[in-house]
């Protein structure tokens, strides 16, 4: 911390906004952190002082109230540590995530809605915000397609965890005869990047498409072209939003989430030349998932990457991912190779 401020109080580090701009984030992320360790040892102290005065007293109740409070403890000093690993260069950006369905038509479709259904549970209960980019609807039920940015802190760092094929186990519920089917949908995240960060596009690279937004919103969305989709034709990767009325806007959204999926790619390129865990992204099908929800004929939630399970489903499909986010994570900083873990039937 004496060394970053020292650097702070360099006037020629202004001389470079963007050098200046890195070092208040990254001074002001320690100095967070910091701050949250030296109030969880203050918290430490009172609840173990607390302790000793119930023993001397002979409080039950007071002993009772300091265990729960330590057991509080514990449990922040628990999230700290996950937090500490999220140190990746673009951990602490706010993120996207997209959901694609498999094949399988309206079984794949409702399934990548439950997904969605998830991730927006699971980053309500972490008070991050969302902001809805594109979606498309599904053939009767569910989505085809959809694109969140979410926004707070470490949201990246959290969600990058998420990016592989996963696989529904469940009684159909379009099926007539109750058969039990397999859906696969596929998750990809990249983060949102700052200005500071300066990737080169040449427009003779990219293709831009408009045309009528669908979906809720109005007459507006179908009277106008106000939809913009941009495929960058070196890598064949599209992006698209209809979130805004305006076609300039969607068309500089378009350009942000371009511009982050190319950042992702260097950074994957960087973890694969250090042995780190980064989120595959094959084919939506059998032999290529990273975790099997199974409703039926049992209950079981199992990551193929980390071994974690939950007996749980509900839980985990309201939301409840921070035990597979955790292992996954670890894996990735502790740079464990992967283990071949058995798939479910």
């Amino acid at each position: 911390m004496d060394e970053l401020n020292a650097k702070a109080e360099d006037s020629a580090i202004w001389n470079d906004p963007t050098a200046a701009q890195k070092l208040m984030r990254e001074r002001q992320k320690l100095e967070s952190s910091l701050g949250g360790l030296r109030k969880l040892e203050n918290e430490l102290a009172d609840a173990t002082q607390l302790i000793e005065m119930a023993e001397a007293e002979n409080d039950a109740a007071m002993v009772t109230d300091a265990e729960k409070s330590l057991l509080a403890l514990n449990s922040k000093a628990e999230q700290m540590r996950l937090e500490s690993m999220l140190s990746g260069e673009a951990d602490g950006n706010d993120s996207y995530i997209e959901i694609h369905a498999g094949a399988g038509g309206t079984e794949s479709q409702d399934w990548a809605s439950m997904l969605l259904r998830m991730y927006t549970r699971w980053a309500e209960g972490h008070d991050y915000k969302l902001q809805l980019i594109e979606e498309s609807e599904g053939d009767g039920a569910g989505i085809k397609s959809t694109t969140l940015m979410v926004k707070g802190p470490n949201a990246y760092g959290w969600l990058k965890t998420e990016a592989g094929v996963h696989r529904l186990v469940r009684i159909s519920p379009f099926d007539s005869n109750a058969r039990r089917h397999t859906s696969f949908s596929s998750v990809t995240v990249y983060p949102v990047i700052d200005q500071s960060i300066e990737i080169d596009i040449p427009e003779k690279e990219v293709r831009i498409d408009v045309y009528r937004a669908s979906g809720a919103g109005g007459q507006h969305v179908n009277k106008t072209e106000s939809a913009v989709r941009i495929t960058h034709l070196p890598t064949g990767i599209a992006v698209a939003s209809q979130s805004e009325r305006s076609q300039h806007q969607n068309r500089a959204i378009c350009w942000d989430m371009l511009k982050s999926k190319l950042y992702e790619i260097e950074l994957e390129k960087k973890k694969a030349e250090t042995g780190a865990f980064v989120g595959e992204k094959k084919e939506i099908g059998w032999g290529h998932q990273i975790r099997s929800y199974v409703l039926q004929p049992y209950q079981l939630v199992k990551d193929l990457r980390t071994g974690v399970e939950s007996r749980t489903p509900s839980d985990v499909l309201d939301g409840d991912l921070d035990p597979f986010m955790a292992a996954a994570l670890a894996q990735e900083v502790g740079g464990k190779p992967k283990e071949k873990i058995e798939d479910l039937d």
